[in-house]
């Protein structure tokens, strides 16, 4: 009888992670690594929020709460649903949940059998397929390249949905391409989905905050409304707020779904941490103002980015509409070899290349579901990325 179960043989560790683990490893012993795996902003927890958590802390929050959220963090959410969204739940459709992938791997847990199907747009974030996977369902995957913007057409969604689907999921803006969906584009697949009425839909709104430019952000309940009975709406507070570690995810959605997340929650990690809640809390309902002011920070960043990369030999970069990342082209390198004589026959090779000749470290497109490709973070200061992208360029160079 084997140790492990089926299930955990059917996932792999998150590959971004792993990255980033063995570039922590590496300049640990004293290597000069350049860190672009990570999709943690490097902008620090706003004070009021810290303010917050210190003041639940001293008037004893710090206890076994509701499973799915105190009634404080609950009401905040739905506050911001609608503020933000013009999206209306009553508090028993909203949940909060230990991060945004705990929110993910609820939903799917609560829904999925074998024999189901999950369409995914590739590139897609690297824990969707595994964690439907887990659940003994089919990710179907639907490539979706540098050429059509990394977005899903509707003719793509409908040919994708069998009688066997049971989700589809949609990242905007996206991690790792960036792209993001506007009201249009989206209505356009809501009408395929209205065709396909056994479809739910589970948006992925976590960058909502990080966009550049005119560009405004829409999420498919909004702008659909004949879906919102069908559709998980899911968000937290790790990117826009800057709190990665404190590990608060949230969705709101039809009632029999969010109240089967809260069953599976409450055999798995119970309530998420008290004091990350009123820190939550607070950041939802607190000034927003900030955001604003650190998404331009991130587009400066993102169009420095953009431009040294296009400036690599090799590299093909568009320019995103939001998040922190770019998903450069890298097809015209493969088949080239190092000076010493190795072929880079794969973007896994390319990325290798990077680390082990410049000490960047990245990850590669196929980690994402879409090569010959690399994700970059531009989650971090303007002089680290132009010193990354100068080594970029050097590697991209050395190739022949």
């Amino acid at each position: 009888m084997p140790l492990l179960s089926a299930a955990v043989e059917r996932i792999q560790p998150s590959q971004t992670v792993a990255v980033s683990s063995l570039a922590r490893r590496l300049k640990a012993e004293g290597r000069d690594i350049v860190v672009l795996s990570q999709g943690e902003p490097d902008f620090d927890t706003p004070d009021f929020v810290k303010d917050a958590a210190i003041a639940a802390i001293r008037r004893g929050e710090t206890k076994y709460t509701d499973v799915d959220g105190t009634p404080a963090l609950k009401k905040a959410i739905q506050t911001k649903f609608a503020r933000d969204n013009n999206l209306y739940y009553a508090l028993d459709q909203v949940t909060a949940n230990v991060g945004g992938k705990q929110t993910l791997f609820n939903a799917l847990v609560a829904t999925l059998d074998p024999g189901d199907e999950v369409v995914i747009p590739a590139p897609y974030w690297v824990s969707y397929p595994d964690i439907v996977a887990f659940c003994g369902a089919t990710p179907v995957i639907v490539p979706c390249g540098i050429e059509q913007g990394f977005k899903l057409t509707p003719a793509q969604l409908d040919a994708a949905i069998t009688d066997r689907t049971k989700w589809v999921i949609l990242n905007s803006p996206s991690n790792p391409s960036g792209a993001a969906y506007t009201a249009d584009e989206l209505r356009a697949l809501g009408e395929v989905l209205l065709g396909h009425p056994h479809v739910f839909l589970l948006t992925d709104d976590i960058y909502e905050h990080i966009v550049y430019g005119d560009f405004r952000f829409a999420t498919m309940a909004e702008v659909e409304p004949r879906l919102f009975d069908r559709t998980l709406t899911m968000n937290g507070a790790s990117k826009a707020y800057a709190m990665t570690g404190w590990r608060i995810g949230f969705a709101g959605g039809p009632r029999p779904i969010i109240q089967a997340m809260a069953k599976i929650q409450s055999q798995s990690t119970s309530n998420p941490c008290s004091v990350a809640q009123a820190a939550a809390t607070a950041a939802l309902t607190g000034p927003q103002d900030f955001l604003k002011a650190r998404a331009r920070a991130f587009e400066a960043r993102r169009d420095l980015v953009v431009s040294l990369l296009n400036q690599a030999d090799g590299l093909r970069c568009t320019t995103p509409q939001g998040a922190f990342y770019v998903f450069p082209d890298c097809s015209a390198l493969i088949g080239r070899h190092t000076p010493d004589g190795r072929e880079i026959r794969t973007d896994e090779d390319l990325a290798t290349w990077f680390l082990e000749s410049e000490g960047v470290a990245l990850v590669h497109g196929g980690a994402f579901g879409l090569s010959p490709a690399f994700r970059v973070s531009y989650a971090t200061s303007e002089a680290v990325l132009e010193e990354a992208c100068r080594r970029i360029q050097r590697a991209c160079a050395a190739l022949v």
